[in-house]
Order: C-alpha cells, then structure tokens, then sequence
C-alpha cells in the first residue's frame, strides 16, 4: 500500500472514532437537542469517512474497516469521568478534543499529500473545520 493510501486508511480510522463516539455519546447524554447535535455530527463523520473509502478503494485497496485503541481509549475516559460528574459536559468536552485531533490529523495529511489527495482532503477539510468549530463553540460557552 502507498503511503498516500496508508494515510488515508490511518484518517478513516481516526474520523470512525469520533463517528463511534458521537453514537455513543448520543445514547449517553440526556439533554434532547445534544442527541440531536451528536446524531448529525456523526453523519458528517459518516459522510467524510464513505469520501476517502472511495479513494483508496480506487486504487485498488482495501478501506480500514475499524478505528483506534486511542479513539476507544478516551470513549473509555468519558465513561468513567461522565459517572462522576455533569454527564453532557464531559461527552461536550471529550468530543471537542476528539474533533481536534482529526482535525490534526487532516491538517498534517494535507501537507505531505499527493495531488489527486490533496484535492479530496481539500473538498473534505473544511466539512473537518465547521465540526471541530461546532464543538468548540458548545464546549467554550457558545450555542449549539
């Protein structure tokens, strides 16, 4: 495999985290219009992940079928963290840094791609920017 397609297989993996934990989120918090919020990022993520599958299934490769032990890592932390305290505020916040670590991660793979990649990453990044935005406004006080 190419390491255009690696890299593109590691920001499937990454963006299926937060797919994964924004469907749990959705299911753990109580206020109405979060589930909402969550829902609809995790089709973005939904969306976003299908973009790049097609990429690397063009190039005769096989799309990452799974995500990260770090992506379960910090579902795990919210959990724990969420039985002691404001549940909707620490899934608000653990998704927030979950956004900004595929945002990162785009930003980094963006610098080192190939064109045809660089083109894709280009239609997909500012979808990345307007969900980790999104987040960072609920998580510092803004509106949903």
């Amino acid at each position: 495999m190419n390491q255009n397609m690696t890299e593109l297989n590691e920001l499937i993996e990454i963006t299926r985290d937060g797919q994964h934990f924004y469907q749990h989120a959705m299911a753990e918090v109580k206020d109405v219009e979060l589930q909402h919020l969550f829902r609809d990022m995790a089709q973005a993520k939904t969306h976003i992940i299908q973009a790049l599958s097609v990429k690397v299934a063009a190039h005769q490769e096989q799309p990452a079928q799974g995500g990260t032990l770090a992506g379960k890592l910090r579902e795990m932390y919210a959990d724990t963290k969420a039985r002691l305290g404001d549940t909707d505020a620490v899934y608000v916040d653990q998704l927030d840094q979950t956004e900004e670590r595929i945002l990162a991660a785009f930003e980094d793979a963006l610098t080192n791609a190939e064109p045809d990649v660089r083109a894709l990453l280009a239609i997909e990044l500012p979808k990345i920017r307007a969900c980790h935005e999104r987040m960072h406004r609920l998580n510092h006080g803004g509106q949903r």
